[in-house]
């Protein structure tokens, strides 16, 4: 039997600061929401008819803003455009938020959670929100390809960083 006084790991469980402040980092979605919705169906019904496939373009903007101090808001917005040689079929637009709360986080942590990880949650409930809209405005549901948010989030940070090593500093 092992001794009571033997700690396999110290998992550094303190307690509580003395003056009972909370100074552990946390991170938690309040709520999430459709701030904005637009379904365009400019050719119906005539583009029910049409037998050539559409181009189908998906644009993706990822924008997040502080509401409080420890509040953030994060907005996803997709656009989906379906075009063929007639016409346009379809458009939707969809401004899809989620309200963070985040408490004792580094900015270098907090960043990325609000331009990554925050999207990653959303997406799925967006993903939904579009396939709906499509399918209501008359046509077969447009299930989004899944997006791996944290590689975007990596890929513009190194575009980022060698657009900022590539300009010249200012003349002294």
């Amino acid at each position: 039997m092992a001794d009571e006084g033997n700690i396999i790991s110290n998992l550094n469980l303190d307690g509580p600061v003395p003056n009972g402040e909370d100074t552990s980092p946390a991170i938690g979605l309040i709520s999430q929401y459709v701030k904005d919705l637009s379904v365009e169906n400019p050719n119906a019904p005539e583009s029910y008819q049409w037998t050539e496939a559409p181009d189908i373009a998906v644009d993706f903007n990822i924008s997040a803003r502080a509401i409080q101090p420890e509040i953030h808001e994060i907005e996803l917005k997709i656009n989906v455009t379906s075009k063929g040689a007639q016409g346009t079929a379809f458009i939707v637009e969809l401004a899809y938020c989620g309200l963070i709360g985040m408490r004792n986080v580094p900015e270098d942590q907090a960043h990325p959670f609000l331009f990554a990880e925050g999207p990653r949650i959303l997406f799925p409930f967006a993903r939904r929100i579009v396939a709906d809209a499509v399918r209501d405005a008359g046509y077969p549901p447009l299930m989004l390809e899944p997006i791996d948010f944290t590689g975007l989030y990596m890929q513009q940070l190194a575009q980022a960083q060698a657009t900022a090593e590539a300009t010249p500093a200012g003349q002294a």
